[in-house]
């Protein structure tokens, strides 16, 4: 049939119409018997192993590239003869292959972010076992059964709320501390201030975010200080109502337990609230190996993040204070995140705390962080803390790197940020390190 129509799958290159009519009616044999087009260099770019085509020089070579994968794989199904399996045949004949962990997913080897990786399997089980008749919102078994378990964990008494995103977490969070006239003090890079579109202004209702300088985007009491003596007591401006840190940061540094109790002691001079965006908190927590209670010092709200970890669509807002949590359960209902099935976030939060899944995911994020890291030498800008790696590369250097097959944002015009995350494969981050001490 494929003479018939006139199609070699080596030659059509990256058309896909062709590749599809073409592999729907290819033979076997002529899959590893046919020669390689010219067009096989790319492919071997894309993947950026070369042996794989020298091993087996056939079309069995072009197969192999993710550009075709992507887009094939998926209707794979509605090709009546399509009898060929191109991503278990790859890793059949090249078991060692670097590519088959790409090849795997169909995807490039993925650093953008933490948020892209799958959802951990102890999670859609926990869901699926909540999956029966309970009280509607926040009034199911499995809701009433997180502050018990997160007490334990932190060992002092607090009130657990769910909601699903990370900047709800924040900004209700936040939102029990501070007016509408008043300001919170945090980072100029803080997420609250470059990645939530607003939110925080939304949601404490115009409130202002006070922004602080502070190396790898973390802050200080000088830091603090700088923002705060300036403002006079009067009504004239904006007055400071609460201190927002993050634990790892946004360059992923993480803050000691003396670093926490000192912006505390100020916080508490100044008569401030403290907030922690703990969207990576598992990762500090990990990095530092130290108790959940002192990662997270004396602060009167955290965020826990889990999504970045394992999650589905589940952050906590731990609250030490009591009356703050009752507060938030009005602000949480009113902004639209008292989900009507709760007992499925509950499910997810509750998944990841049973037997430290948290804590064992935000490790295997960090050792594979940690080995990319003792690849990079001096081009990292910023220590390695947690998952995140932020590293110093030309835009050439980049394109090579994703010619490679691996994906990852651009940081500002000179460098690169590579995030890993619980299921990271050994083999992706042994290739990325491998390829960045190439550079």
């Amino acid at each position: 049939m494929a003479a018939e129509i006139g199609i070699h799958i080596g030659t059509v290159g990256r058309d896909l119409e062709a590749v599809l009519a073409g592999i729907g009616h290819q033979r076997l044999d002529e899959l590893f018997g046919n020669a390689l087009s010219a067009e096989a260099g790319w492919y071997e770019g894309m993947l950026g192993v070369a042996h794989s085509t020298a091993v087996c020089p056939a079309q069995l070579g072009s197969t192999v590239a993710p550009m075709q994968l992507r887009d094939i794989i998926p209707v794979r199904d509605a090709i009546a003869s399509f009898d060929f399996h191109f991503c278990s045949t790859h890793v059949l004949f090249f078991p060692s292959c670097p590519s088959n962990a790409r090849l795997a997913r169909c995807v490039p080897m993925q650093f953008l972010s933490d948020n892209a990786a799958s959802v951990h399997p102890a999670v859609w089980d926990a869901m699926r076992a909540a999956d029966s008749p309970d009280s509607p919102y926040d009034g199911d078994t499995l809701s009433a059964s997180l502050d018990e378990k997160v007490n334990a964990l932190f060992e002092r008494e607090c009130t657990v709320l769910w909601v699903a995103t990370g900047t709800a977490a924040n900004c209700l969070a936040l939102a029990t501390m501070v007016p509408p006239h008043g300001g919170v003090v945090c980072h100029e890079e803080a997420h609250i201030e470059m990645d939530e579109c607003g939110a925080p202004g939304f949601y404490l209702h115009g409130a202002k975010l006070l922004l602080a300088k502070g190396e790898g985007a973390k802050l200080d009491p000088d830091s603090i200080r700088a923002v705060l003596d300036p403002i006079r007591d009067d009504v004239h401006q904006v007055q400071p109502h609460a201190i927002s840190i993050t634990q790892a940061s946004e360059y992923g540094r993480t803050y000691r337990p003396d670093e926490v109790a000192a912006i505390r002691s100020l916080a508490d001079e100044r008569g401030l609230g403290l907030h922690m965006d703990g969207a990576r908190f598992g990762n500090a927590v990990a990095f530092l190996d130290l108790p959940a209670r002192e990662v997270a010092g004396g602060v009167d709200a955290l965020s826990f993040g889990f999504v970045k970890n394992g999650a589905m669509s589940a952050e906590a807002i731990v609250f030490f204070d009591e009356q703050a949590a009752d507060v938030a359960r009005y602000r949480r209902k009113r902004a639209g995140h008292l989900q009507s099935k709760g007992r499925y976030l509950a499910a997810q939060i509750h998944a990841m705390l049973d037997g430290d899944l948290w804590l064992a995911n935000a490790r295997a994020a960090n050792a594979a962080a940690a080995e990319i890291a003792a690849a990079c030498g001096e081009r990292l800008n910023h220590p390695v803390e947690a998952n995140e790696l932020f590293v110093r590369c030309t835009a050439g250097e980049r394109e090579a790197l994703r010619a490679q097959g691996f994906e990852f944002y651009d940081w500002a015009s000179d460098a690169a940020r590579f995030v890993t995350a619980w299921n990271t494969r050994e083999e992706d981050a042994s290739a990325l390190a491998k390829a960045i001490k190439a550079l």
